[in-house]
């Protein structure tokens, strides 16, 4: 398989769309040497970007955390990511909008860069393997915390803070796990590198308050689809120790979707009735229209 450098399509940059491999940036550019860059990533289901203005919505926000303004009003980019998806003849894909300080100055100080915008899309399938949906992914901890909301842009997704999470994943895949759960800066249970995480006891979920790390656009969906069947659903701090308390367990994420968790290190979880529930829930959100004709069916 080739590289992501060389695929065949065309990318939206800076307003344009241009040939896939046009898509480069110099190698002083600020956000390579100082991590300068947001993003995002989005599905589309049946040639329907999920959520997509509440995506880039987030893209704007977190480019004002990092200090500086997405060039493009939201509407322009939820345009220019259909105009990708179209132009590419994509049905089901993933959509990356991201923006990035320029190569006009080096150095900490970034005043007089220009600010950069591009918005790919590419077939992608399930993030995790799919025979995970029947006994659950197998996870370890991670040594990395996420850090305290003083010392980081914790609430803006950008790119730096994803270097923790590749180390981690890294980590974890060697050692033959799927991903790794981090623990914020206290010692409580945070996310996993790329996903949000959700327990169950008793009938009740319950999930960390996202106060050092992002309150994903799919967990809001989930906790929503979650709360329409009744459930209670409990934010609030959860020590590694309390995992012994809970009978089920899943990640939420647009990559990862809904996918359950059978096992943390020495915890262990089943694949239950609310966990299954949630996943089919969240399926039948993203594709209505093959919910409708099964309904019928």
């Amino acid at each position: 398989m080739s590289g992501f450098d060389q695929r065949e399509g065309v990318i939206w940059f800076n307003g344009e769309l241009i040939p896939w491999t046009d898509a480069k940036v110099h190698l002083l550019t600020h956000a390579l040497h100082y991590g300068s860059a947001v993003f995002e990533g989005m599905r589309a289901y049946d040639g329907e970007i999920f959520k997509l203005t509440e995506h880039n919505q987030r893209l704007h926000t977190s480019a004002e955390i990092l200090d500086f303004e997405v060039p493009y009003s939201v509407a322009e980019l939820d345009k220019a990511a259909r105009d990708v998806m179209r132009a590419n003849n994509l049905s089901d894909a993933y959509v990356r909008p991201f923006a990035w300080r320029g190569s006009e100055q080096m150095g900490v100080s970034a005043q007089k860069t220009t600010i950069n915008v591009a918005i790919a899309a590419w077939n992608w399938g399930s993030y995790f393997d799919p025979a995970a949906r029947e006994k659950g992914l197998k996870f370890t901890f991670a040594k990395y915390r996420r850090p305290d909301p003083a010392t980081a842009p914790v609430h803006s997704k950008a790119a730096g803070l994803y270097m923790i999470c590749t180390i981690e994943k890294h980590r974890a895949e060697r050692e033959g796990f799927a991903d790794a759960v981090m623990l914020d800066w206290r010692g409580q249970i945070a996310e996993c590198t790329g996903a949000n995480i959700f327990f169950v006891k008793d009938g009740v979920i319950y999930t960390p308050t996202p106060d050092c790390f992002l309150d994903g656009i799919t967990r809001r969906t989930v906790i929503g689809l979650a709360k329409q069947r009744g459930w209670k659903v409990i934010e609030t701090g959860i020590m590694p120790e309390e995992l012994a308390d809970f009978t089920e367990c899943f990640i939420t994420g647009t990559a990862a979707e809904v996918m359950p968790v059978g096992s943390i290190g020495d915890y262990t979880f089943e694949v239950g009735d609310i966990t299954r529930t949630l996943m089919n829930d969240y399926a039948a959100l993203v594709r209505p229209a093959q919910a409708k004709v099964a309904a019928a069916g």
